[in-house]
């Protein structure tokens, strides 16, 4: 007998939740062993759940007060070990969802697309490959440029570094806190703002407010 996929699905809207249930509780080969309103919830399942998949909303109240759970799901992503995770949402900004993608999420479903698209991005996360519903692929192609899919995942310095602008530190403040060359934060700091898909201080601004960082 073919063991069914392990999955977790979070989100903070109960009728979502409970549809998203619903609908892969009816598909061949998948089991819920967990849901979750929140991310301490989804924390909590998996740190307590073993699962071969996390389907999560990023609009879901974070932890230490975030705005949504994109901070926390990176987290996940820099496991040495971690399941794949299929992103929710419903955001209609290009430079937002190029971020999810280069932070390492396996599929980006908009929640209008859930339905017909849900599964398809299931087996292709459990495939390793990248998945994006047909509404993501619409906003996507409204970049002069779409990213290549983790093609260039940001390092821990990187990050790092990204997260101290957006909070207001000005490039020598943080040169000194990490003891780089101001020449050397500026060039991480353009790499990341590329990886991300960002290409003004006001996408990097937007995108910070969006994840939670300022």
């Amino acid at each position: 007998m073919t063991e069914k996929m392990r999955v977790i699905v979070a989100d903070d809207h109960d009728w979502i939740r409970v549809g998203v249930t619903r609908l892969l509780q009816a598909a061949p080969g998948v089991e819920i062993v967990g849901e979750a309103c929140d991310t301490h919830g989804l924390a909590s399942l998996l740190d307590n759940c073993e699962c071969d998949v996390v389907i999560s909303d990023i609009g879901m109240p974070g932890l230490d007060g975030g705005s949504n759970a994109v901070s926390f799901l990176r987290r996940v992503l820099r496991g040495r070990v971690h399941p794949p995770v299929v992103v929710l949402t419903m955001t209609s900004q290009a430079h937002m969802l190029s971020g999810l993608l280069h932070l390492g999420v396996s599929a980006i479903v908009d929640k209008r697309d859930t339905a017909a698209a849900l599964i398809d991005a299931i087996q292709a996360a459990m495939a390793g490959d990248v998945y994006l519903s047909e509404q993501v692929r619409i906003v996507m192609k409204t970049t002069e440029a779409p990213p290549q899919p983790r093609a260039g995942v940001l390092s821990a310095r990187e990050w790092e570094i990204f997260q101290l602008y957006a909070q207001g530190f000005a490039v020598h403040e943080i040169a000194a806190r990490v003891q780089r060359s101001g020449k050397t934060i500026s060039t991480q700091k353009r790499t990341a703002m590329r990886k991300l898909g960002l290409e003004t201080e006001s996408d990097l601004v937007d995108y910070a407010r969006q994840i939670g960082l300022i």
